[in-house]
């Protein structure tokens, strides 16, 4: 598995978890904050398991419990995300700040539910 530059245009929108196992990882940098707050949780998660001692199988927290091969590899494309970011002069760091922004803010408004927009009443008929 080759995670795509830090910097390449972004992967289309599938609304999954990424998974680090088994597939390719396209990603750019205004994913950063979602890869950071995914990492998180799979962090939390194997600290929750492993201090779980009663009323937990060992094969249940096995198959529960992130593996380190996907910790690894969120983390190293985090690393690879920053390090571009940070090779990259500032003018263009804060152009990319400004364009990252922008498209955290559209996407986050664009994935809420849909509206009805209100249209003229609906009469009842009168039977």
């Amino acid at each position: 598995m080759q995670p795509a530059p830090a910097l390449a245009p972004p992967a289309p929108a599938t609304g999954a978890k990424p998974d680090t196992a088994s597939a390719e990882i396209s990603t750019d940098v205004s994913h950063l904050p979602d890869l950071t707050g995914y990492l998180d949780d799979l962090l939390r998660t194997r600290e929750r398991l492993q201090a779980a001692v009663e009323g937990v199988d060992e094969w249940a927290r096995a198959d529960a419990t992130p593996s380190a091969e996907e910790i690894s590899r969120v983390r190293q494309l985090i690393s690879r995300i920053k390090s571009d970011l940070d090779q990259l002069p500032d003018t263009e760091r804060t152009r990319i700040d400004q364009a990252v922004a922008v498209v955290r803010k559209h996407r986050a408004e664009s994935l809420g539910m849909p509206i009805i927009r209100p249209g003229a009443p609906v009469k009842e008929a009168i039977a």
